[in-house]
């Protein structure tokens, strides 16, 4: 087995280093335990981006457990469903991921979506009782960070005056069609790490000429043209595949550097396209 490189990380308000790539799963077809070995094994993935709703923890966990990497070199994200929205539910919905995974501790653990279905309770005062259940996980070292997922900044802005963490992270739909930027500002200015999904526009930007035109000029491919782009931006990258060479070349991203006018070409294509809508219909299950 080769010696995989090690990534680069970035510091969360916790004290603890995210790596700035990872492997994202999904619902979808996301899963292969063998693309997931040899990304682990192979490629020098530590970070894996799991949830609940994806329905593979438990595979996950099996294919940590075999691929021979050492717990504390791991990174291991999952999310918390909203229908275990709630204090008591969410605080079980944690410990049951944490038995699905086969672990005794989550490196990040967030709250999936910020709509908050929960009887008799505002979205806002749901999503601060599960805030709370989830900054008390933090204080008891299960979850070493906590964060959020497709918060808008009117989401973090009421959790900072309800509970008292700010959030580690907010993982957002992050792609060269879909640029947040006054989010990852305020995320910048609150000391949140901005972290970004779907960083190929579910494979939209890799037909596109200017992303055709760059990745010639550099001799790479499309998908590591947007995913350096994005890491660039000082966005934790979380790109999908289930595929051993799609994951090769995932990684391949920190032996060159897009020039300052390359960037702002890519940032040029902004034009707020969202691929995953926020208010997501599928509560149960």
């Amino acid at each position: 087995m080769e010696i995989p490189i090690q990534f680069p990380t970035v510091p969360l308000s916790s004290g603890h280093n995210i790596p700035v790539l990872g492997l994202g799963m999904s619902h979808h077809g996301g899963y292969s335990h063998n693309a997931l070995l040899y990304a682990l094994r192979s490629c020098g993935i530590r970070h894996i981006d799991t949830a609940k709703r994806y329905g593979n923890e438990e595979l996950v966990g099996k294919a940590v457990s075999e691929s021979g990497v050492k717990r504390e070199e791991l990174w291991i994200t999952t999310k918390l469903w909203p229908g275990d929205y709630g204090y008591d539910k969410a605080t079980q919905a944690c410990l049951d991921a944490c038995k699905r995974l086969g672990v005794q501790y989550l490196d990040l653990y967030l709250m999936h979506w910020p709509d908050a279905h929960v009887p008799g309770k505002s979205s806002r005062e749901a999503r601060a009782e599960t805030w709370k259940a989830l900054e008390d996980l933090y204080y008891r070292g299960i979850c070493r960070s906590i964060g959020v997922s497709n918060f808008l900044i009117h989401h973090l802005e009421q959790l900072k005056e309800d509970c008292s963490v700010v959030p580690h992270l907010n993982q957002v739909e992050y792609h060269p069609f879909q640029r947040p930027q006054e989010l990852v500002n305020y995320c910048k200015r609150n000391n949140i790490v901005f972290g970004g999904y779907c960083p190929l526009a579910k494979g939209q930007a890799l037909t596109h000429p200017l992303i055709l035109r760059i990745a010639k000029q550099y001799g790479k491919t499309p998908a590591q043209i947007c995913i350096r782009w994005s890491i660039q931006n000082g966005v934790v990258t979380i790109p999908k595949s289930t595929k051993e060479s799609r994951i090769q070349e995932n990684c391949q991203v920190f032996d060159f550097h897009l020039q300052h006018s390359d960037m702002m070409w890519i940032s040029s294509l902004h034009s707020n396209k969202k691929l995953i809508h926020l208010t997501y219909p599928l509560w149960k299950g």
